[in-house]
């Protein structure tokens, strides 16, 4: 049986329902299931059974059982794609906010990977449940994966990550102004020491690398374009942190106070490869979905 998870409150951030909270610190779990948890007893506080809506306090200890994990089938599932190119190797697909990219703990369908499944077959190098799967983004962070057919298409296009050959950009708002018109964050990041849902800059990290321009700037937000030239997990998202301006909407590295939405307001707009086949090099590019376009023409009128 593995230990249980303990985390300490020891942010004001970190104040309010338990249920509320949980789920931004446990990321594979949904509200509903971090309650039906409390009820079960697996959530403890303070080494005490509490109700879901227990209000976290400043040096509360919380203690998460470990569950029996689940036997997990991956199935097809027939649910709508927007593909922007697509042959024998490759596909590139423009992920909605709100999806996971595969099947894990706590999202056992509904994912990229069921609906990319029921459309084509995938490479097999990643296993049963990340097939096709060579790079991944956060579920409320939307826009342009590549994806590989077979295991020749996966090799190469792992291979030009690794390489750094490849183009990645996105689009974000962050909170406050920043001054400068581009710069680099070079700060290594790991596993959060005292919370084990986040990334962290850590001494001894794996190197991580964004280059970041500003687009436009309004009174209390900026919204920039930022070129990765490594891939980590949570990379962006801890490294505008990292400089005090966290993406605006983000659960898990912003304030509580920012902009309405259902996550952060971070897209991953152009993505660029050398095809695995052909060595063409293809370069694509995903609009703003609406909720982002929306919220840039209310900064623009009202933020301005």
């Amino acid at each position: 049986m593995n230990d249980p998870q303990i985390i300490n409150i020891t942010e004001p951030d970190l104040i309010g329902r338990i249920d509320k909270i949980l789920p931004t610190l446990i990321t594979a779990s949904t509200r509903s299931q971090i309650q039906k948890r409390i009820d079960n007893g697996n959530i403890l506080v303070n080494s005490k059974m509490v109700k879901s809506n227990y209000k976290l306090r400043l040096n509360d200890q919380i203690e998460i059982k470990a569950v029996e994990p689940q036997t997990l089938s991956i199935e097809p599932e027939n649910i709508p794609l927007d593909i922007i190119f697509e042959d024998d190797d490759v596909l590139v697909v423009n992920k909605p906010q709100g999806m996971v990219v595969h099947p894990a703990a706590g999202h056992a369908n509904h994912t990229l990977v069921n609906a990319l499944l029921f459309h084509t077959p995938l490479s097999t190098i990643n296993g049963e449940f990340r097939p096709g799967i060579v790079h991944r983004i956060d579920k409320d962070t939307s826009g342009l994966l590549m994806v590989a057919k077979n295991d020749m298409a996966h090799q190469s296009l792992a291979q030009q990550l690794k390489d750094k050959t490849n183009t990645r950009e996105y689009w974000a708002i962050v909170h406050g102004q920043i001054r400068e018109d581009e710069g680099t964050i070079d700060a290594p990041l790991g596993r959060n020491p005292q919370n084990r849902q986040k990334q962290a800059i850590v001494k001894d990290g794996r190197n991580a690398i964004t280059h970041f321009k500003v687009i436009k700037r309004y009174e209390r937000y900026t919204l920039i374009s930022c070129r990765l030239e490594t891939g980590r997990t949570h990379q962006i998202r801890v490294h505008m942190q990292y400089i005090n301006h966290p993406v605006a909407g983000d659960p898990l590295y912003g304030p509580h106070k920012t902009l309405p939405g259902k996550g952060q307001y971070l897209h991953a707009k152009t993505l660029g490869f050398e095809h695995p086949r052909t060595h063409e090099q293809l370069l694509f590019d995903a609009p703003l979905p609406t909720y982002f376009s929306k919220m840039i023409k209310y900064l623009d009128e009202n933020d301005s």
